[in-house]
């Protein structure tokens, strides 16, 4: 536990470093904090800091810049991490995102957009992971000879489109009544819930005794087939203008990390079932290529099962406050609309 003089020097130290780069030397905290202590007892101050693993001196004659345990004991005196909603964040994605919200991919396209301008950080959209998707409805139209297009409609309002292999006897007449009948028995139902029916309907000896059901059943299987979620990102041209980057080492560093959706994904998989904001601090970071980053990240739901996130990525030296606000409105946003579509 640190005592209020080290703590409010601490703070002092950490939003000097945000605001600027440079190391934080002693008489730049007494200039712009009165706490009424000369130079010398705040240098004292951040010598215990340093022992203590809060604070760092990258060089013996430098001042000191925050490690990942002090940016975490910043992040966790902001206020429970929950922040009072931006009236005027969420006036602006009004504005942008209620003309677009019948198609859920493009509202999380222009999201990640807004998350990036906003925070000038890297800005981070996923969708639903299709598994968890819920039918709403399944269109099917004859291609060519034997090839079908599908078209499924979700209640998430995500549209995919998909082209499978069928047998060329099949004509658009059957085709229109196993569509009928895929949405009379799987309507209301997740991917996921619908994969495990089919595979057990496979199993049943009724499709040997009817050829229509069978052909049902077996475009379901390829139909449903869930794969990941789209990852939607947008603003790594804005976050490498920040002096945090401006080394080659630590460019290629955010490159791998980014450039590659599946680190994304996998990253954003271990997160998706925690509730409210939560902010992976550097070291904290599940994933190596993370390590030397920070991620402000938060699902979106429809009613109370979260279906995808959004996300900040950007140096240690973040300014956290903003990214929390900003990535919380939209997340509330986005679980919003998807609640009064």
């Amino acid at each position: 536990m640190l005592d209020e003089r080290s703590k409010s020097v601490l703070l002092a130290v950490i939003q000097c470093h945000i605001n600027s780069p440079e190391p934080v030397g002693s008489r730049a905290v007494t200039k712009k904090y009165p706490f009424g202590l000369s130079p010398a007892t705040i240098r004292n101050i951040m010598s215990d800091l340093e022992e203590m693993g809060f604070l760092a001196q990258p060089h013996t004659s430098a001042g000191r810049v925050p490690t990942d345990l002090g940016y975490r004991y910043y992040v966790d005196t902001l206020k429970d991490n929950n922040p009072l909603i931006n009236n005027e964040l969420v006036s602006e994605l009004n504005n942008k995102l209620e003309v677009i919200r019948q198609d859920i991919n493009t509202v999380l396209d222009e999201a990640s957009r807004m998350l990036s301008s906003l925070s000038h950080y890297i800005g981070i959209s996923v969708s639903p992971n299709e598994a968890t998707s819920t039918l709403s409805k399944i269109e099917l139209i004859k291609y060519r000879e034997n090839q079908l297009a599908v078209i499924m409609f979700t209640d998430e309002g995500i549209i995919k489109n998909k082209v499978i292999a069928i047998d060329p006897e099949l004509s658009q007449s059957n085709l229109n009544r196993i569509a009928e009948y895929i949405n009379a028995q799987h309507a209301g139902h997740t991917v996921e819930e619908i994969k495990e029916k089919v595979i057990n309907d496979l199993s049943q000896d009724r499709l040997r005794c009817d050829d229509l059901i069978s052909q049902a059943v077996r475009i379901c299987r390829d139909v449903f087939s869930s794969s990941p979620g789209n990852v939607y990102v947008s603003g790594l041209s804005e976050v490498l203008q920040l002096p945090d980057f401006c080394d080659i080492d630590k460019i290629k560093e955010l490159l791998r990390a980014i450039e590659d959706k599946h680190i994304i994904l996998r990253l954003l998989d271990q997160v998706s079932d925690a509730a409210g904001t939560q902010i992976f601090i550097g070291s904290e970071n599940p994933l190596e290529e993370m390590k030397k980053l920070s991620m402000v990240v938060s699902t979106y739901r429809e009613g109370s099962r979260p279906i995808g996130a959004i996300a900040i990525i950007g140096p240690t030296r973040m300014n956290y406050q903003q990214a929390i606000t900003i990535v919380a409105s939209t997340a509330n946003y986005i679980t919003d609309m998807l609640s009064n579509k």
